[in-house]
């Protein structure tokens, strides 16, 4: 029987979590958030998309059962999209009463459309631990709400932003009610196998990231602003998750879980003798500050492969994208190597077909960064290599989201487009969409991933057998050192034959 809060207070939220992508569920730590800042104030219902075979019945079924007053919904660019407009829509029109908010980094980033929708009433511009509940207190009594931070709504036909609140005192929040999600849904669902462990833990321990990439969605939301959960924290919560639940590995999904060396040092040295395996997102630019000893510690304390956005070994355009810091293509290949000594893998991301003036200098930059690619591969053969295409990100104001609005692209401007198949695809060989990628362009990318993921398998995937990785590795070579990679249709039916996971599209 699913967990319902005290039945006398106020309001009743359902809180939904929809479906993020295809491979196993994370801990939803997004809507917990949300729960945790309104547990024993207001009674909540959790529905997870992603576990969920039908959650538009499900999420109707708890409405025609019981006295619904709002509906919130955290929602991310992409796959969740599916589920969030169809299913926000639908509600409106069923229960026009019902007060929908979105909290994410969609909403954030794109209010016209959202707002303009007519079914969805607010956002929650960031963090959402004093918004939310300030806001139901509004909806419960008719208050204004233009007191209140981090919020985004519509007013007759103007779209207002409040002013944003300072980051919070994470190790001061609530903490996260996982006792009650798992009297929704049993938390060992989402505690899967991955290749850093068997029950792997999906935590959160910050907010924001202090840099400006103009690629990145985080951005316009946190203003280069950064706060931490203490090691100590970190490590109760963990600790608590690995006793109760038996959780022996973890993912760390903060934008940048490395800001601080001696919050890491400390988180290391007292996670050391759990017995985790864990991975997390980095700078290299940040991370190569830290001492020798402080990545000896890391490693020794079970952290074996490190994210990090390298995107592009041209110092020009990594300026171009305002990486901030120092982050060097001269650093990205150093530090490849460093992180040898330490038998920690690097997880270099790189993003191909930047917006540029012409064909032949969007040609020419492809070509550099194929090539960079295979000197990181040479100097550290298990960096593992992401590869993305550019898909442009509203960062306002930015030197990149000038460009790209002058090349003629165009973002889709009312929420179904951005679930029409033409948006929702990308396919830019038979719909480019930004103007200055041609389709031999993304031909060349889409080969050349084939053909490195064949010669490189990633060590992520761990139904990928030894026997498998070495025929593909085998057959792929030739092409690999002779930069030939057109055409790769054997390559690629041995991946799909033996259904090749890659990192970029469904994690570990």
């Amino acid at each position: 029987m699913p967990y319902i809060c005290n039945t006398t207070m106020s309001l009743t939220v359902l809180l939904f979590n929809p479906r993020s992508a295809n491979s196993k569920p994370r801990i939803p730590n997004s809507i917990l958030q949300i729960a945790a800042s309104i547990n024993n104030k207001h009674e909540y219902i959790f529905v997870d998309g992603n576990l969920e075979t039908d959650p538009q019945k499900k999420i109707l079924d708890y409405f025609r059962e019981r006295k619904i007053h709002v509906f919130g919904c955290t929602v991310m660019p992409g796959p969740q999209l599916k589920q969030a407009i169809p299913i926000s829509k639908k509600i409106k029109q069923l229960y026009p009463n019902i007060k929908t908010i979105w909290g994410g980094y969609f909403p954030s980033n794109q209010p016209k459309s959202v707002l303009n929708s007519g079914y969805i009433d607010y956002i929650v511009n960031g963090p959402g631990d004093n918004t939310f509940p300030q806001l139901l207190n509004a909806i419960e009594n008719n208050l204004p709400v233009n007191g209140i931070k981090n919020l985004i709504y519509k007013k007759e036909d103007q779209i207002l932003k409040t002013a944003k609140e300072d980051l919070l005192d994470l190790d001061k929040l609530p903490e996260l009610p996982y006792e009650k999600l798992n009297a929704f849904y049993p938390l060992q669902k989402y505690l899967g196998k991955t290749y850093l462990g068997k029950k792997t833990i999906a935590y959160h321990s910050s907010f924001g990231c202090p840099f400006t990439c103009s690629f990145c969605a985080v951005v316009p939301i946190y203003n280069a602003r950064w706060k931490g959960k203490s090691a100590q924290g970190i490590y109760n919560d963990i600790k608590f998750l690995k006793e109760k639940y038996n959780g022996d590995a973890i993912e760390f999904h903060d934008n940048n879980f490395f800001v601080s060396e001696k919050r890491t040092v400390e988180f290391a040295k007292l996670i050391k003798n759990e017995n985790m395996i864990w991975w997390g997102e980095a700078r290299i630019d940040t991370m190569d500050k830290y001492k020798d000893e402080s990545l000896a510690i890391i490693r020794e304390a079970g952290c074996k492969m490190i994210f990090f956005g390298a995107e592009t070994g041209n110092d020009a355009v990594l300026k171009k994208m305002d990486k901030g810091g120092t982050q060097t293509g001269a650093q990205i290949l150093k530090f490849a190597e460093r992180l040898k000594k330490f038998d920690i893998i690097p997880e270099y991301s790189f993003v191909l077909g930047i917006p540029s003036d012409t064909e032949e200098e969007a040609d020419k930059q492809i070509n550099e960064d194929i090539e960079f690619i295979k000197k990181v591969k040479a100097i550290n053969p298990k960096t593992e290599i992401i590869i993305y295409t550019y898909s442009p990100v509203p960062t306002e104001g930015s030197e990149m989201y000038n460009n790209v609005l002058a090349s003629g692209f165009k973002f889709p401007e009312t929420l179904e487009d951005w679930i029409s198949p033409a948006w929702e695809n990308f396919d830019l060989r038979k719909n480019p969409l930004t103007p200055w990628l041609k389709p031999y362009m993304i031909d060349k990318i889409k080969n050349f991933e084939t053909v490195l993921n064949g010669y490189f398998p990633t060590e992520s995937d761990i139904r990928f057998k030894k026997w498998q990785k070495n025929i593909i590795r085998s057959w792929s070579g030739l092409r690999y050192h002779t930069g030939f990679y057109k055409f790769p249709y054997e390559i690629k039916a041995l991946q799909k034959i033996w259904k090749y996971r890659q990192p970029e599209i469904e994690g570990f």
